[in-house]
């Protein structure tokens, strides 16, 4: 059984809170949205590129997805962190849904899964900076809830 790490997704920029307990769930080189205006509805693309992502965290998802697509709309957390590894911008995702995931052929030597490409559609993106990029022991680049 694989033991938890302490940091997990340390050596990536963007660390992703997919809405559930105990996170970080992923960690990503690239991060980009698109604000899409059809008549009056607005959506938001969201993709990640070349990460990493808890398989089961990305499991679940996915099921809810197919099981019940309406209730599977969650509030996702990006942060973007500085070369000292401390949050200097908040991207909160609400009302996000998987619509596409793109993986590299399977690995079974731990309890992450490549990610070439992972794309959210969301209804709302709220954007936040500290005023001083600060390091906070319970936040979302540490385990701990």
């Amino acid at each position: 059984m694989a033991s938890a790490r302490p940091r997990p997704y340390l050596q990536f920029k963007f660390v992703v809170d997919l809405g559930e307990k105990h996170g970080p769930h992923a960690g990503f080189r690239e991060f980009s949205h698109v604000e899409k205006i059809t008549g009056l509805n607005k959506a938001t693309d969201v993709t990640m590129k070349r990460g990493v992502i808890s398989s089961s965290t990305l499991e679940d998802w996915l099921n809810q997805i197919r099981k019940s697509p309406k209730r599977a709309q969650r509030t996702v957390r990006v942060a973007l962190k500085d070369d000292r590894h401390r949050i200097v911008r908040t991207w909160t995702l609400l009302g996000a849904r998987i619509i596409k995931h793109v993986s590299p052929p399977l690995n079974a030597k731990g309890t992450d899964v490549a990610i070439d490409e992972l794309v959210l559609q969301c209804e709302r993106i709220e954007v936040s900076s500290p005023a001083e990029p600060q390091h906070d022991g319970r936040s979302i680049d540490t385990c701990e809830g």
